[in-house]
């Protein structure tokens, strides 16, 4: 959530950031009124308690005649002290429901619009002249390496098994993310895929995107559509020692997604599923190295397609695009031939403060406790990588392209061929 300072002194600010993404304005009047209605709950409930505690020392000195209306005045306070609470009580939930409500706070430079309305800040390497380009799923099919038939059967529409050289790209593809990550300084994890609800609460993917998310009601767990969501609960709660941040974690683990409203978009094929692995990187950092490291989690991100050898675009989401815990996001799109298009395989979102505040993650520092920056980057989402490189690096032959980096995990091979 934002900082409720920064909605009481500058409104106008949290105002036009509501504009840029689309959002409703009015929300930060709501905001503002149950901030203000809380602060008279709690500034009434604390002066009842006061004259309250003041009344029942009185009894003691009180004389016979006066104790009788001391001791009905502390009874009638009593209930107004009672009273005052439940209203407090109701004011803070009030409070929390309309915080809640509002998103991020957009970064200065975020393009304004919506989903067609990014700008593209760098096109990187030629995008490949294939005649005739064949669809992922049928060179998958020729490899034995994707089986989207078998798991409609076994699980629905929008599940698949990668069989054979499939399994082994997406292991190499795995393994190749993890070793650069840590090369780079990042604690390898396995993450869970069920959290709690005030974890995935926590990271703001039950506000808009409620409708993506698996719940197992029975359990009350959900199932993450990113280990972002693990990765940021890691440390709810904790005060972290300043010397010890930046800290920055690679998680591994599966993915689920309901993909509600995407009905018609990218049903044939692995690249838009319910259910995949991905390499997702999550740093811990002060707030004025936010930024910074936000550029940095997209070099990352930028190094790991160059070693796949693929052409790609990277671009900046515009404001209605964005998630609601992100002030900023790039994606990177690379190149798919069969679609004559560029398609995204990996974003980074800064997200300042606004999860960390909900999950209360802090550091100590020389004034005192102050809430850290998440970040988020996507390393490797291995299905549809696997999807791009089929298509991205398939040969005139039927065989698909290798990159170099890629071969020590797949034995040297340099073609994988049907």
């Amino acid at each position: 959530m934002i900082d409720l300072r920064v909605v009481r002194d500058d409104p106008e600010r949290v105002r036009a950031s509501q504009r840029v993404r689309g959002a409703d304005e009015s929300l930060v009047d709501v905001l503002l009124a149950a901030d203000e209605a809380r602060r008279t709950a709690v500034s009434r409930a604390d002066a009842l308690r006061a004259e309250q505690k003041a009344v029942s020392n009185s009894v003691r000195s009180a004389s016979a005649e006066e104790r009788p209306a001391i001791l009905e005045r502390a009874k009638t306070l009593a209930a107004e002290v009672r009273a005052a609470e439940v209203e407090q009580g109701v004011a803070e939930t009030a409070l929390r429901e309309a915080h809640l409500a509002i998103p991020n706070i957009v970064e200065d430079g975020v393009p304004p619009g919506g989903e067609d309305d990014f700008v593209t800040l760098e096109t990187v390497g030629d995008v490949p002249q294939v005649a005739n380009p064949r669809e992922h799923t049928d060179i998958g099919a020729d490899l034995h390496a994707i089986d989207t038939e078998r798991g409609a059967k076994v699980s629905g529409a929008r599940f698949y098994f990668l069989t054979g050289v499939g399994a082994q790209l997406e292991l190499a593809l795995v393994n190749l993310a993890m070793a650069q990550a840590a090369e780079a300084g990042f604690t390898p994890i396995i993450a869970p895929a069920l959290v709690k609800p005030e974890i995935m609460e926590g990271t703001g993917f039950l506000g808009a995107h409620a409708a993506e998310v698996y719940r197992l009601a029975e359990d009350d767990l959900y199932l993450v559509g990113t280990s972002e969501v693990a990765l940021a609960g890691y440390h709810s709660g904790e005060i972290l020692d300043a010397a010890s941040l930046p800290l920055r974690y690679a998680g591994f683990s599966s993915c689920f997604r309901r993909e509600a409203g995407s009905y018609g978009k990218d049903t044939k094929g692995i690249i838009r599923v319910h259910w995949f692995d991905k390499v997702e990187m999550f740093s811990y950092v002060p707030v004025d190295e936010a930024y910074d490291e936000h550029r940095r989690l997209l070099a990352w991100e930028r190094e790991f397609l160059d070693k796949l050898e693929l052409s790609y675009r990277v671009i900046d989401v515009a404001a209605g695009d964005l998630g609601s815990s992100a002030s900023r996001k790039f994606d990177i799109e690379a190149w798919f031939p069969s679609q004559g298009a560029y398609r995204e395989l990996t974003s980074t979102s800064n997200c300042t403060t606004f999860q960390a505040r909900r999950l209360n993650i802090r550091t100590r520092t020389d004034k005192g406790n102050e809430i850290v920056a998440t970040l988020n980057g996507t390393l490797c989402a291995v299905a549809r990588t696997i999807a791009c490189l089929l298509d991205h690096h398939q040969q005139p032959d039927g065989s698909v392209y290798v990159p170099a980096a890629l071969r020590p995990w797949l034995g040297g091979r340099e073609l994988l061929t049907p």
